[in-house]
């Protein structure tokens, strides 16, 4: 039986199967193709620069083993580096794979006895220049769940959280979807998560990155003919937060290589996590095939949060810098800032910063003025049921009427405008906009959203009802 590349590279690969964990086989092993075999020296295939780096800098050791044990003493291994070549035919290569005019090839020969030369990994974190193949979580550790206050407006994201936290990539939540307004503490979630999942599982490696820092990573590999390098680094991260992933709207270029690394983890039994401003239903210009995989896991929404969870978010953050105040103060600051957690936790700053800076004793008319400054200098997010209201007195009618089943013609068009108004200055999901819009699903906001932006453009009395309108919720 004559000695062929594949027969050589199947028996390595039977021995190197039975030496490491079965997920490394399948991640860095199957992808390599055996290309020939001449004398004491196998050519393999792998799928980029990177790749081989990673293969010299974790696996040199077995693959010695295991070629040595079929071609002798002598054996050599060399790669076959296959490249993306985005520039035509301009790289200065000789070689060509005949099947594709995309793609060059390289050869680079690497004697396997060779000691291992630690060699740099292109790892998007790095600075060029330093050496450092340690994959950094960016995680900010002030971001815990212990600081995570429940309440009714977050359990469901908080305890999806835990069970993810608990076992990454083993729950039905895989991706893990949070969404809500500004505020809400979606990035502290996602920290929250990942920091727990360092300290119980220390081995796994966690990255947390913004989608828009994603998208300029890849741009970058793009301009430097190393896209290849970039899917392949992002490939083997276990746990992988993205926040923000609204802004990948419209880029369809950056879509693209999230979708086949977001397939890559989650076959691969890894943990995603995401964050956006809004519901996958609510995403534009965001493809079909990627909504569709954010919805296999579980899409959970972070509220504004009620009275008594604004008090013990207040009482929380006293109690980590060490202040004592007042119960009525806190109250009276949270009853009055209600939008989100942010704007809570800068007002009790702010009315700290004033009482110690002036030397003033905390009182409700330090509270007052204080709460005053910050609600006028913040940009006020209308509530849904404001926004009824004020639809409703312009129209001269009330709400449960605005609310109600008739198809009056005036009554229809009031009932749109409020959902196109809810729409626009809420960060509320369509599904929440129509359930406290007289219990209508999604679809007939959207269509209420359309039908005012038709409307607006051809009849000048509706346009005159928008304007009007939308003067007074921006007042």
């Amino acid at each position: 039986m004559s000695v062929t590349a594949q027969s050589v590279w199947n028996n390595c690969l039977v021995f190197i199967k039975d030496n490491i964990q079965p997920q490394a086989y399948k991640t860095w092993f199957e992808p390599i193709q055996a290309v020939k075999l001449t004398d004491n020296a196998l050519s393999i295939q792998v799928p980029s620069k990177f790749f081989y780096e990673w293969l010299e800098e974790h696996y040199v050791k077995i693959l010695k083993v295991s070629l040595t044990k079929e071609l002798g003493e002598k054996a050599k291994l060399v790669y076959i580096i296959k490249m993306e070549n985005t520039y035509g035919n301009k790289q200065p290569f000789t070689e060509k794979i005949p099947s594709s005019n995309r793609t060059t090839m390289k050869s680079q020969e690497v004697d396997v006895p060779l000691n291992n030369k630690n060699p740099e990994l292109r790892n998007p974190f790095v600075i060029p220049g330093i050496r450092n193949v340690k994959i950094e979580s960016q995680l900010n550790p002030n971001y815990s769940f212990e600081n995570f206050l429940e309440g009714d407006s977050n359990r469901l994201a908080r305890s999806a959280g835990l069970a993810v936290a608990s076992k990454p990539g083993g729950t039905s939540f895989n991706p893990l979807l949070i969404f809500g307004g500004v505020g809400l503490g979606k990035t502290h979630l996602a920290h929250a998560i990942g920091v727990d999942i360092k300290d119980k599982y220390p081995e796994k490696t966690v990255l947390y990155i913004s989608a828009e820092k994603f998208t300029q990573q890849y741009i970058d590999s793009v301009k430097k003919n190393n896209r290849n390098d970039f899917i392949h680094f992002y490939q083997i991260i276990d746990v992988l937060i993205i926040d923000d992933v609204q802004f990948l709207s419209g880029k369809t270029g950056t879509q693209d290589v999230f979708f086949h690394i977001f397939n890559h983890l989650h076959q691969n039994g890894k943990q995603v996590i995401l964050t956006s401003d809004k519901a996958p239903v609510d995403m534009q210009d965001i493809e079909q095939r990627l909504l569709s995989r954010f919805k296999w896991g579980l899409s959970a929404e972070l509220q504004t949060p009620d009275f008594e969870t604004r008090v013990s978010i207040l009482k929380n953050k006293l109690y980590r810098d060490g202040v004592d105040m007042p119960d009525d103060i806190i109250e009276y600051v949270a009853k009055n800032i209600k939008t989100n957690v942010r704007e809570l936790e800068g007002a009790i700053i702010s009315l700290i910063a004033q009482s110690s800076f002036n030397k003033k004793e905390i009182t409700i008319d330090l509270a007052r003025v204080i709460v005053e400054k910050f609600v006028k200098n913040t940009k006020r997010e209308v509530s849904i049921d404001y926004i009824q209201k004020v639809v409703s007195d312009y129209f001269q009618m009330d709400v449960d009427t605005l609310q109600s089943k008739t198809r009056k013609r005036h009554i229809v068009q009031a009932r749109q405008l409020a959902m196109f108004f809810a729409k626009k200055f809420t960060k509320a999901s369509l599904a929440s906009i129509g359930s406290q819009i007289g219990k209508r699903d999604h679809a007939t906001v959207l269509h209420a959203c359309k039908t005012v932006d038709n409307l607006t453009s051809t009849d000048k009395q509706f346009r005159k009802y928008v304007d009007d309108i939308s003067k007074k919720l921006s007042v």
